[in-house]
């Protein structure tokens, strides 16, 4: 049984937080770059190099890559060999959140309550998930997820009766419903199957996909290019401004669901969709 202190997983969130809001991930970069370099419209290629030049920025200035820092969404895979010591994990992770969000200067968007909206001052809580697996380590997953994007995410319980065509349709009139307002060009995270709240966390947990890595079943991965081609065909583009990039990736993740239903969430992500890992 291997100790681990919760003073190392508030250290490693709190640094998480800052890095993930500073820094995007390599394959968002290249999705990006490539992107704005495939456009042939000057004004959409003109707005994906200031992306590309808002990215750059951040990380060479130490500063967030969007204003929206987000609420700090948190996922920890818990080997079972592992023996938590010095306190719960989940003050741990709100430490980490608090201090990584205050010391570093990031926006705090949380209220404390939704009706009365008063701001909590630090972004805490997070939103955590946590999952017990095999082994001896801890990791950790920070997503810092902006809310111009969030409010975009839809969901829908189909009859089983549906199938592959009306779920590509449901995925391509969220997109088209969307616009500009998550700040496209976008990134499609989609659960399908388990239940109410299983095909939502499926979906979240689908945007933290690397971007150049597709769903291992062929079936799905068809699904995924067929979905970004229709989104893309859509003509929304670049902040909404028209062009071939309105969604750099579709990613579907799916889990059993019941006989009497086929749940699907979209969480829509902008084309900051951030996320930051550590393995303890």
């Amino acid at each position: 049984m291997r100790e681990l202190s919760v003073n190392v997983i508030e250290e490693t969130v709190r640094a998480l937080c800052i890095e993930a809001n500073r820094r995007l991930p390599p394959d968002v970069c290249r999705a990006v770059y490539r992107a704005g370099e495939e456009e042939t419209a000057p004004l959409a290629r003109d707005i994906m190099l200031d992306l590309r030049r808002n990215i750059e920025a951040a990380e060479s200035l130490g500063l967030p890559v969007c204003q929206d820092t987000g609420m700090a969404v948190v996922f920890a895979e818990i080997g079972q060999d592992v023996h938590l010591t010095g306190g719960l994990l989940h003050d741990a992770v709100n430490r980490g959140v608090s201090r990584g969000y205050t010391e570093g200067l990031l926006r705090c968007s949380v209220v404390g309550d939704p009706l009365r909206r008063v701001n909590t001052g630090d972004n805490t809580p997070a939103v955590l998930h946590t999952a017990l697996v095999e082994g001896d380590r801890v990791a950790l997953t920070v997503a810092p997820k902006g809310f111009g994007s969030e409010n975009m995410s839809r969901m829908k319980m189909f009859t089983p009766a549906a199938g592959r065509e009306e779920v590509l349709d449901f995925l391509v009139e969220t997109a088209r419903t969307a616009g500009s307002n998550p700040c496209p060009p976008m990134v499609l995270g989609v659960g399908i199957g388990g239940d109410f709240e299983l095909c939502a966390l499926l979906a979240k947990k689908a945007l933290c996909r690397p971007l150049d890595v597709s769903h291992p079943d062929p079936f799905y991965r068809e699904m995924e290019r067929e979905a970004l081609e229709r989104v893309n065909a859509l003509g929304i583009g670049p902040q909404g401004f028209g062009g071939l990039t309105t969604a750099l990736r579709v990613a579907v993740e799916t889990y059993p669901t019941h006989i009497a239903g086929l749940p699907v969430a979209v969480n829509v992500g902008c084309h900051v969709t951030r996320h930051a890992s550590r393995i303890l």
